[in-house]
């Protein structure tokens, strides 16, 4: 059986729009093929879609929107001929933007998300004739920016300071939550580097019910235009327990969270969407409730929980250019 892979030149797949990209196309065949031209496509587009129980009464709408265009091309690798049994390897370099295009922003990074994905695909083609099957394979690699206005790194992280009390909640806590009291304090990061942890540090100044957890949920916040109106959805990335158990009265509890890479990527504000990032700290409180009550979205408001929402900016630096 005759098998088709796509091998690049770096193993951890990075790229920058100014790079070109660069591997082989490794094909394993017991016998001697005879092929067509060999091509090779790049494709990268932003896939976004809208699901009726995000956006409510809009089920008409799904499908419809169409994947916005980052780059698309094909080069031939070889000319038509044929391929000796065993293991061939064809190398391969592909430009993804030309010499004189110096526009780099319309190459969003690669991400991963519910509504939105932001995908490059490599694609190596090789027809066959009439007679016989097409042999083709697929590989994904993964874009970071390469503007050259890119801050310096160490970025300097902006620091945002926040209290949590049984003041500070919108929705309905438990009695003897609310009328106990509770006040928990800190400070963590609302800006930083991709590359670098989210930082920051909490402080349980006081609280009349025991405490059994604290923790922070990463969020992501993906909009979409359709039509005249904007869809937003808000779905969970990953969750950290910062402590667990009824903590120390008065103790600094430190924040480090390293951050996903394919399920994270620099803020985006481009025109039909958008894509933005949130910290959620929840605090649950010890009761018999939360044990009769089935886990569902750890985020949700609840009668034995407090929580705050920070904003979250996530950019991309120039030393993170050479950390692959």
């Amino acid at each position: 059986m005759t098998t088709v892979t796509v091998k690049l030149s770096r193993s951890n797949r990075i790229y920058r729009s100014s790079e070109p990209v660069e591997g082989k196309i490794v094909i394993k065949s017991p016998n001697s093929i005879s092929h067509q031209t060999i091509r090779l496509s790049v494709n990268g587009s932003v896939n976004l879609q809208v699901r009726g129980g995000s956006a409510g009464v809009i089920e008409s709408f799904y499908g419809v929107i169409k994947p916005i265009l980052i780059v698309k091309k094909t080069i031939q690798v070889r000319s038509s001929g044929r391929i000796p049994p065993g293991t061939t390897e064809i190398p391969f370099s592909v430009n993804l933007r030309e010499p004189e295009e110096s526009i780099a922003e319309k190459f969003y990074e690669t991400f991963h998300g519910t509504n939105i994905n932001i995908q490059y695909l490599l694609t190596a083609d090789i027809p066959r004739g009439y007679l016989h099957k097409p042999l083709s394979a697929t590989m994904e690699f993964i874009i970071e920016s390469g503007r050259v206005d890119l801050p310096e790194r160490p970025l300097p992280p902006e620091m945002v300071i926040f209290y949590i009390t049984q003041d500070t909640q919108r929705h309905p806590l438990l009695p003897e939550i609310k009328t106990g009291g509770f006040r928990v304090t800190g400070k963590i990061a609302t800006q930083c580097s991709l590359q670098d942890p989210l930082s920051g540090e909490l402080t349980v100044e006081a609280s009349s019910v025991p405490i059994t957890s604290i923790d922070l949920h990463l969020l992501r916040v993906e909009s979409i235009i359709v039509g005249e109106r904007i869809v937003t959805e808000t779905s969970l990335i990953q969750s950290t327990q910062i402590a667990d158990g009824d903590v120390c009265r008065k103790m600094t509890l430190p924040i480090y969270v390293l951050l996903p890479r394919l399920l994270m990527c620099p803020s985006i504000f481009a025109g039909p969407f958008s894509v933005e990032f949130k910290v959620c700290i929840t605090i649950s409180f010890k009761s018999k409730l939360a044990k009769e009550q089935p886990k569902s979205d750890p985020t949700a408001p609840r009668l034995w929980m407090a929580l705050e929402r920070l904003p979250l900016e996530l950019v991309r630096t120039k030393r993170d250019q050479f950390s692959c």
